[in-house]
């Protein structure tokens, strides 16, 4: 009886498209014990991505599975990732200057009411939502962490831009502003989602309070 070819070397005589989905993974995972062969890893793997969704998969998903330890996973998450960064076709936004942030921000700046807004990216810094956090005063609003890293981890982003508009129509950075950033960047550090900017916008244009 012929042995079965492995999945590597069928992609080295056919191409990888000649490959089924579990042999695809087969190559990335490429280990396996004795007892539990890469064969039935790439097996479980796919079962568990078709089940969850590539998009929703977690590394502690990944881990679960017999046989894949803290290596194996990330190296699959970041195939996952790199496949959908360049691959896939890319519907959200890119966001990575304040002039393209302060595009999406455009629905606040002749608020007559303090409006505090956050901008949720993932990794590659695309749009995951833009969210109204609280609605103030003509003068203030009030915002703590907790309000706003709470959706930002639902969101599981990676970092976020927030902003708040001036009623009056000045782009005058106040220290109430400045600590608000202090604060907002500080939450952040310590639970990994960086604060990539904090954006003041009005009819005359925007200003950084970062």
């Amino acid at each position: 009886m012929r042995n079965q070819e492995l999945p590597r070397d069928k992609l080295n005589r056919k191409g990888a498209a000649a490959l089924t989905d579990v042999e695809l993974l087969q190559v990335i995972i490429n280990s396996g014990g004795e007892d539990n062969g890469f064969k039935k890893i790439a097996k479980n793997l796919d079962v568990a991505i078709q089940k969850i969704g590539a998009d929703d998969i977690t590394i502690d998903d990944v881990k679960s599975i017999k046989g894949i330890g803290d290596t194996k996973a990330a190296m699959i998450l970041a195939a996952l990732e790199f496949w959908k960064r360049k691959f896939t076709k890319q519907v959200a936004p890119l966001v990575d200057s304040p002039e393209k942030a302060a595009e999406l921000l455009d629905f606040i700046k002749d608020k007559k009411q303090e409006h505090f807004v956050m901008i949720t990216l993932d990794g590659a810094r695309r749009l995951i939502k833009c969210r109204t956090i609280t609605i103030g005063t003509l003068l203030s609003s009030l915002v703590h962490p907790r309000e706003v890293f709470s959706p930002a981890l639902e969101d599981r982003a990676a970092s976020i831009i927030i902003a708040h508009n001036h009623p009056s129509g000045m782009l005058d950075v106040s220290e109430q502003d400045m600590e608000v950033t202090r604060r907002i960047r500080q939450a952040g550090e310590l639970i990994g989602i960086r604060l990539d900017d904090h954006l003041i916008v009005a009819e005359s244009g925007f200003a950084s309070a970062y």
